[in-house]
């Protein structure tokens, strides 16, 4: 029975037992069949240990391989990504730059995360087929460029930095092997071209290259605290827009126009025409990126009469009552100093500044000498470059060494080249009650913007507000008059230096003014370059006809704005000149006869 019952258990014969061969325990309480069941059981425990053990070391291994390829990504970068993909993972730039914002808190340039796009060509299977498929979502690159980079030896190629959404989306789709993207960050110009030539741009590794963006590249990179400019992205609208019109309509090459707090010296608005898209710098032309208002330097003609008028005044050299003869141009060597509508009479110096005479305004400046001249001019800032937080900053041209001739020319704004910025921090001086101003970009606290250095007396300064009210309500500017807001201001025409000489046919024309003039908030300055005279203006393009309407508009349109009510039209302001002028005159015709 029991060889049977083995028999059946291993399904082969066995060899023929003995009582020897038997466990010694007792055959009928199933011993035998029980320790085979356990040897059985115990083996195949054995091979369920060995799985689970195989099994837990593949698992560990691949694991393993997980890891070190993860740390060789994160912290073995060197042999994979350049140094600027490297340094995108820092503390410093993973906050990017600080924002820049105007007066109001409106962002003019701010950092967002973006995605830019490499590849390891060695993991590129065939570079001509992916360059195509790529080319067809990344219109900016060419087929034969992306084929270039992607069949290089190298193993890391940038292909296109600072993708869109959209075009990452797109590329991911492709499933091309060997191409990656970096997280990046990129500056953004909401304005666009509105203010490039203030805020300035940065380049693909977001660091200052113009305009504020540069001089401030250390603070923007080390904070996270908007930097506040002193811009009112309103009024730079307005300007721009209005320079804009004028250079259409007049068919100029360019414009610049700045807007000056009268009494802080913040620059309000700065524009310079044309401009360009900031976010694309590379694309603009150099004539777009000239910045016309700080770094342009120009004979400003007419408008420098303001200067040698406040100057004779200051220092005594006349008063209100007196005047000059100008029948007679006036000849110096082989140059000839004309009135460009001349009067032909004797002129009281109010009339001089409302005619715009050149004669008169020389006989002013001789009479208070060269050294007298230089030092005022160089006091009010028109001899050295502006002080102003900007790159992009013009040095004034003079002359060396400064003659008799030069002192005659620069009176009426001929023979001495400055800025925009520099000629409206002058005037800001002129009408605020005499005290210098230091232009600047950053908004200031009104509590704490300490007293300018006294440049003018406040008599003085009276004087040049109500002879600017005179040019702008009997003079040459009519034009610039703006109801209700009590526009003051002088124009200017400038011929254009052409080699050795001047060309008729290209010209500044400008204005500079303030308002109102009974208490002037801010100073405006207007240049048109090379204006074209129109059918509407009778065949001139000078400073009445081109610039002294765009003065017109802004203050309009500013005025509402900035809070500014319309009062009266300031009449009362030089109701007592032109009593002194009639009475002047009268005088001067009895003298006569």
């Amino acid at each position: 029975m029991i060889r049977r019952y083995l028999v059946r258990a291993h399904s082969k014969p066995l060899p023929p037992a003995t009582a020897a061969d038997l466990p010694s325990f007792d055959l009928q309480g199933g011993r035998p069949a029980d320790l085979h069941l356990e040897g059985t059981a115990k083996q195949a425990l054995d091979v369920g240990r060995t799985r689970l053990l195989v099994a837990a070391m593949s698992f560990a291994l691949a694991f393993s391989l997980i890891g070190w390829r993860l740390v060789d990504l994160g912290l073995m970068a060197d042999r994979h990504e350049p140094s600027i993909a490297r340094s995108l993972s820092s503390d410093r730039l993973e906050t990017g730059r600080a924002d820049i914002v105007d007066r109001n808190g409106i962002v003019l340039a701010t950092t967002m995360p973006t995605a830019s796009l490499y590849a390891n060509p060695q993991h590129v299977r065939d570079p001509a087929a992916a360059a195509e498929r790529l080319a067809a979502v990344l219109p900016e690159a060419s087929p034969a460029r992306l084929a270039a980079k992607l069949a290089t030896a190298r193993s890391f190629v940038w292909l296109q930095r600072n993708l869109t959404p959209r075009q990452q989306y797109a590329v991911n789709r492709l499933g091309i092997p060997g191409l990656y993207f970096q997280r990046e960050h990129r500056r953004f110009y909401p304005h666009g071209a509105l203010t490039p030539h203030v805020v300035g741009f940065t380049g693909v590794d977001n660091e200052g290259l113009a305009g504020i963006e540069q001089s401030f590249d250390d603070v923007l990179r080390a904070s996270a605290t908007p930097l506040q400019l002193s811009l009112d992205i309103r009024v730079q609208h307005i300007l721009s827009e209005e320079l804009a019109k004028a250079m259409a309509t007049f068919s100029a090459i360019g414009a610049a126009g700045v807007v000056m707090d009268a009494r802080s010296g913040e620059v309000v608005a700065l524009s310079s025409l044309p401009s360009y898209d900031p976010a694309k710098p590379a694309t603009a032309s150099a004539d777009a990126r000239f910045n016309r208002a700080s770094l342009g330097i120009y004979e400003m003609g007419s408008v420098f009469k303001i200067f040698t008028t406040a100057m004779a005044l200051n220092e005594g050299v006349v008063t209100l009552a007196d005047g000059y003869d100008t029948r007679q141009p006036i000849r110096v060597s082989r140059f000839t100093i004309r009135d460009f509508k001349p009067k032909n009479r004797w002129l009281s110096i109010p009339e001089i500044l409302m005619y715009s005479s050149n004669i008169g305004t020389v006989q002013m400046a001789m009479d208070a000498g060269t050294p007298a001249q230089q030092a005022f001019l160089k006091r009010i800032g028109l001899l050295q470059p502006a002080a102003i937080e900007l790159p992009e900053v013009g040095q004034p041209l003079m002359p060396s060494p400064w003659r008799e001739i030069n002192t005659m020319t620069i009176s009426f704004g001929h023979g001495l080249a400055v800025s925009p910025v520099q000629l409206t921090a002058a005037m800001a001086a002129m009408v605020n009650g005499g005290t210098e101003v230091r232009p600047t970009l950053m908004k200031r606290n009104p509590r704490q913007v300490a007293a300018g250095t006294r440049l003018i007396s406040e008599t003085t300064s009276a004087k040049v507000r109500r002879l600017m009210r005179l040019v702008v309500a009997k003079g040459t500017a009519r034009k610039a008059d703006a109801q209700g807001y009590v526009v003051g201001g002088k124009t200017g025409t400038a011929e254009k230096l052409a080699g050795r000489g001047y060309s008729r046919n290209s010209r500044i024309a400008s204005f500079v003014g303030a308002f109102p003039m009974t208490d002037p908030r801010y100073v405006v300055f207007v240049l048109i370059d090379e204006p074209k005279p129109t059918k509407e203006t009778h065949g001139y393009a000078t400073g009445g006809w081109v610039a002294a309407p765009v003065m017109h508009n802004i203050v309009e349109r500013m005025g509402p704005l900035v809070g500014i009510a319309p009062q009266g039209d300031g009449e009362a302001m030089i109701e007592e000149m032109l009593v002194e002028m009639n009475k002047s005159a009268e005088g001067r015709q009895l003298a006569s006869n």
